[in-house]
């Protein structure tokens, strides 16, 4: 799972059936510990009416996101999905991420 911020959402007029009457949203992953941006953002399913501005957990393990979208393996090309936000990250002083 990543730790990532809602940077936006994504309209789309023609796309696969998999994604009908589902939300996307653009993400952003962010760094654990100094919650700066790391990475390339990604396109995710969301499940928990996340909105912009929002630090949300992220699923991309497929298996974990088709049990979740309760989708068969050869008909989904979903591969992201929102599975949570997040109310405030603490990190113990010895840490390490």
């Amino acid at each position: 799972m990543r730790l990532c911020k809602v940077i936006g959402s994504v309209t789309a007029a023609v796309k696969h059936p998999a994604y009908f009457g589902l939300t996307l949203m653009i993400v952003q992953p962010l760094d654990a510990t100094s919650m700066e941006e790391k990475g390339s953002s990604i396109l995710a399913v969301d499940t928990v009416q996340a909105g912009p501005g929002d630090q949300v957990l992220v699923m991309s393990e497929g298996s974990g996101v088709r049990q979740i979208l309760k989708t068969s393996p050869t008909s989904s090309p979903i591969r992201s999905v929102i599975v949570g936000i997040v109310d405030v990250v603490t990190l113990d002083e010895d840490a390490s991420v």
